[in-house]
């Protein structure tokens, strides 16, 4: 049986505008400034640098044919040459001015070498290979075969019958690794290889032959599983050798590279550059924060805009054509004054974020020691500027500041708290850092279990359970001891 009834619910809902400056202020900085570039370009009645006009005379103007396109009068005149102002030939003045940084600001233009990729890299160095046709197409799609670290990580059989599917190729696993072996000759040495110990065991065979190289192949050969597991008592005793000799091998292995794929310079990954979207300084004891001036840049509506609301303001007979003219002008108007408002949104809320979270870690900034870092939430700082959450983790997530310790991301100035044996809260990032200096300086022969840390950090003040230096230590990509052992 149907029913019908009403329901009353209060419901909040961000309007297109709100979102899209949400969006803006997630952005960082050169995000932000290929967004203005886009804005620029779509609408032309938004232009960069510095307003020629004089402003308030074109609100009047603004506000009268606001009031004019809404009217129901009759319109019979041409007076507005449109074709003046919305020409094709017409080039806006931002497309031919220069861009306006001072000569402090960052470069703004990061050029990328181009280059060719690893497995093209590869692939050049085959055709200096003497190799018959079959042989040829197999060494080719053993190189296809290669992922980034520089490893083959597909068993032989497989390559076996893809070859026989995809190139009409029938050989055997033999012959396969026969071309195998001619393509690990390639550089970077190691490539190819299908597992670390050959990968290793490739590198050390390309070395000039001493003692040391010689019982490190050795040891990757016949003892993989102990060296791995630093099961240092067991090597010596297995290969009869002097503690000083095995800390030889170790060292040659050490020199090597697990992952040769990622040596070769040439490849076309894309290189992160960071630019800092704030800078912190320590001026006279003092912190001073500014925003980076690319955050900042100088917008006003078009000239010619502006010319053809005043024409029309002025006109006294209005055509149609004209009217419906206008009214595009006005929608691009609108859209160009809502942005520049937006922009200027964005950095007053992009500073008194930044600002309230450097005051809030003073003496962090004044010292550098991450020891001083205050427990700190989103909510910490929301509750402090009025606004919410989710604006100050839009500023955080994506954004670095530059500091007299380095450039940082925002984020990582946040953490939780936890209670010291006097009850007070502590952020968790000292414990962190308490705890890699512990195990910094422990014994390497004789490194600190998960239990012993924990006992170290109560006897500093710090009650964690085991459980939660194990987390710790794995946030901070630091192995479990037998792993940091060391003869």
């Amino acid at each position: 049986m149907l029913k019908q009834h009403l329901q009353f619910k209060l419901s909040q809902k961000l309007s297109p505008q709100q979102i899209q400056l949400m969006k803006l202020i997630q952005l960082p900085t050169q995000a932000f400034e290929q967004r203005l570039k886009q804005e620029l370009e779509e609408n032309p009645a938004l232009e960069g640098g510095k307003a020629e006009s004089d402003s308030d005379a074109f609100e009047d103007a603004y506000d009268d044919v606001y009031d004019d396109t809404n009217d129901s009068e009759s319109i019979a005149a041409d007076d507005i040459n449109i074709d003046e102002y919305l020409s094709d030939d017409d080039i806006p003045d931002y497309r031919t001015r220069a861009n306006n940084y001072s000569s402090d600001d960052e470069e703004k233009n990061v050029p990328y070498a181009a280059g060719v990729s690893f497995h093209q890299y590869l692939l050049n160095q085959l055709n200096t290979v003497y190799l018959s046709d079959d042989e040829w197409a197999i060494a080719e799609f053993l190189v296809g075969s290669v992922d980034e670290s520089g490893y083959i990580r597909r068993p032989l059989a497989d390559i076996r019958d893809d070859l026989a599917f995809t190139q009409n190729i029938y050989v055997e696993e033999d012959t396969i690794e026969k071309v195998l072996k001619v393509v690990q000759e390639l550089d970077p040495p190691g490539v190819c290889a299908r597992s670390l110990d050959e990968c290793l065991i490739i590198q050390l065979k390309r070395k000039e032959t001493t003692g040391s190289i010689e019982l490190a192949t050795e040891i990757l050969e016949k003892s993989f599983e102990q060296f791995t597991k630093k099961h240092y008592d067991k090597l010596i005793q297995k290969h009869a050798i002097s503690e000083d000799q095995l800390k030889e091998a170790i060292a040659e292995i050490e020199k090597l590279n697990p992952k040769p794929g990622g040596s070769y310079s040439g490849n076309n990954r894309i290189v992160e550059h960071v630019v800092p979207d704030f800078s912190i300084r320590i001026v006279d004891g003092e912190l001073e924060l500014s925003l980076n001036g690319r955050n900042a840049p100088e917008l006003h509506v078009s000239k010619e805009y502006s010319n053809m609301l005043k024409g029309y303001k002025n006109a006294k007979e209005k055509t149609k054509s004209q009217k419906d003219t206008v009214l595009f002008i006005k929608q691009k108007l609108d859209a160009a004054k809502w942005f520049i408002d937006a922009i200027k949104q964005r950095q007053q809320t992009l500073f008194v974020t930044m600002n309230t979270i450097m005051e809030y870690q003073r003496e962090y900034f004044l010292t550098g020691d991450e020891r001083k870092l205050r427990p700190m939430i989103l909510k910490d700082i929301a509750d402090k500027i009025q606004m919410d959450v989710s604006t100050v983790s839009r500023v955080a997530n994506s954004k670095y500041v530059d500091t007299p310790y380095g450039t940082k991301l925002i984020k990582d100035f946040f953490s939780e708290s936890m209670k010291n044996d006097q009850g007070e809260d502590v952020s968790t990032k000292e414990i962190k850092k308490i705890l890699e200096t512990v195990i910094g300086q422990e014994d390497k022969k004789k490194p600190l279990t998960d239990d012993k840390l924990a006992k170290l950090l109560k006897e500093k003040g710090y009650p964690i359970a085991r459980r939660t230096v194990a987390k710790y230590r794995e946030q901070l990509d630091i192995p479990v001891a037998r792993l940091r052992k060391q003869i």
